[in-house]
């Protein structure tokens, strides 16, 4: 991969899939999306439940684990969780708290069905659900159909309708929740045989929908993409809203004719799903949407993520489960740490800048905030002193990350993008500083005040002449808080 990082805008990447797939054999095939969302389902237990067609599907396509988020974001509820997935953004943008979707801005931010009936108003949407707000208030009247089952037909009722439509009618995009695995889960625990029974009923049902995909008289002259989430976890006693690492637990099972059979990845987040089915339909992701969202069928390489495999079990961390791999110190191909003025001593994990995921991050200390790092995908870098003064040591915490030399001409703007996450206490700081040329250092941001996760974009002046540029990401701190950096791109448009 070239040093330069080539970044192809949301629209340009939505446009690589247009609106007619093409076989092998060059016949043209029509794209069709259904999403089925299973509430307060965890992977872990589809994976060791009577579950053959979810099963299935995992084993000709995609399954990505994956985290949400946990207050002061948003509690992990429903009407966060399903708002999440339809919009396509996080509930900072929404602004959906609670199930009462007070304040919502569906108005900036509508489901996704809502933007294909915007887009391509032809397009034929449906949306069945047996917990009624979802089609009632996230879902908007632009929904072709939509449909609340009656409370006495519950996921019985919303399948056989769900079928129905898949197998008799024309739609382009489906939409279908059940409910009943959030209610057993609710009433006796998601360890319990219950929750697992409720599993193996739920996969028969998705397993009825997809049949009836495949016995429609054109499937064979169509592209399906088929999506499979949850909107958040459970407790193995039974309940959600907070901020266990199994209340936050999601995933994405995904067929389509750019996934890989059997493949796992870890890059895939809740938002992902509206901007997927979006990008299948050939419906470009306009930037001025706003999405956190991106196409699963087109995957960002990372750099940080290649670490994946390299990082190890806990050290000094109690609060971390021992079987969790989390962490490492050693960078990624080209990037350096420089901790020679980083204090002795301090939680192993977390001395100098520390590559590590969300999973076991917010495991090393619950309802610090950690859990609002919801921009960060995969393996991210983050420089903790909170953590690393947890343990007996000496001096300050003073650690820089540095990229590799990002090959540039000089006289012509560059832009330094990333996502970041910052939560400050003073005399904590962040710098972001620029070398060219491997020259001395200049700071082009300073970070001393807290700063919600989100991506920063940074336009250089690069000087006459210059011929490479190096990023530093620096940070001083005592037992304050942290600092989060993931997808350091620097681009150049000549």
């Amino acid at each position: 991969m070239s040093r330069r990082s080539l970044l192809l805008s949301a629209a340009a990447l939505a446009a690589t899939t247009g609106p007619l797939a093409v076989t092998a054999r060059g016949a043209v095939r029509t794209p069709k999306v259904l999403v089925i969302g299973l509430d307060g389902a965890l992977l872990t237990r589809i994976q060791t439940a009577d579950a053959p067609n979810l099963d299935a599907l995992m084993a000709v396509g995609l399954t990505a684990p994956s985290t949400i988020y946990a207050n002061p974001l948003a509690p992990t509820m429903s009407g966060p969780g399903w708002s999440t997935l339809l919009t396509g953004v996080w509930p900072d943008k929404h602004n959906v708290k609670d199930n009462n979707f007070t304040g919502h801005r569906f108005d900036q931010y509508p489901d996704f069905l809502t933007r294909i009936e915007t887009a391509r108003p032809a397009l034929t949407t449906y949306a069945v659900s047996s917990w009624a707000p979802i089609t009632d208030t996230v879902l908007s009247s632009r929904v072709d159909t939509r449909v609340s089952t009656p409370s006495a037909e519950y996921d019985t009722g919303t399948t056989s309708r769900a079928v129905a439509q898949l197998r008799n009618g024309n739609p382009d995009a489906v939409f279908v929740q059940l409910d009943n695995v959030d209610h057993a889960g609710h009433s006796h625990g998601a360890a319990s045989p219950q929750y697992a029974d409720a599993i193996r009923t739920a996969d028969g049902q998705v397993g009825q929908m997809v049949a009836a995909v495949k016995s429609r008289s054109t499937y064979g002259s169509e592209d399906w993409l088929i999506m499979i989430t949850a909107d958040h976890g459970h407790t193995d006693a039974g309940g959600h809203g907070g901020s266990t690492l199994a209340e936050r637990s999601n995933f994405m099972i995904a067929t389509g004719p750019t996934l890989s059979a059997g493949s796992v990845r870890h890059d895939v987040k809740m938002p992902d799903v509206a901007a997927s089915a979006l990008a299948h339909l050939g419906i470009a992701l306009d930037p001025a949407w706003d999405l956190d969202g991106r196409p699963l069928q087109q995957p960002r390489p990372d750099d940080f993520d290649t670490l994946r495999t390299r990082l190890t079990a806990r050290a000094d961390e109690t609060g971390i489960p021992a079987a969790v791999l989390g962490y490492t110190h050693t960078p990624p191909a080209g990037w350096s740490v420089d901790n020679s003025a980083m204090g002795t001593g301090g939680v192993t994990e977390w001395r100098g800048w520390t590559f590590t995921t969300d999973e076991f991050w917010t495991q090393a200390q619950r309802d610090q905030s950690r859990e609002s790092n919801i921009r960060a995908r995969n393996v991210f870098a983050v420089a903790d002193s909170d953590e690393w003064q947890d343990k007996t040591f000496t001096g300050t915490f003073d650690s820089t990350l540095i990229s590799p030399a990002y090959a540039i001409t000089g006289g012509h703007p560059a832009t330094l993008t990333y996502t970041t996450y910052y939560r400050h206490e003073s005399p904590q700081k962040g710098e972001v500083l620029i070398s060219y040329d491997d020259g001395a250092p200049v700071p082009v941001r300073t970070y001393t005040a807290d700063v919600a996760s989100r991506t920063e974009t940074i336009t250089l002046q690069t000087p006459p002449g210059a011929r490479t540029a190096r990023v530093r990401f620096r940070y001083t701190g005592g037992n304050n808080w942290y600092w989060v950096i993931d997808g350091v791109h620097l681009t150049q448009t000549l």
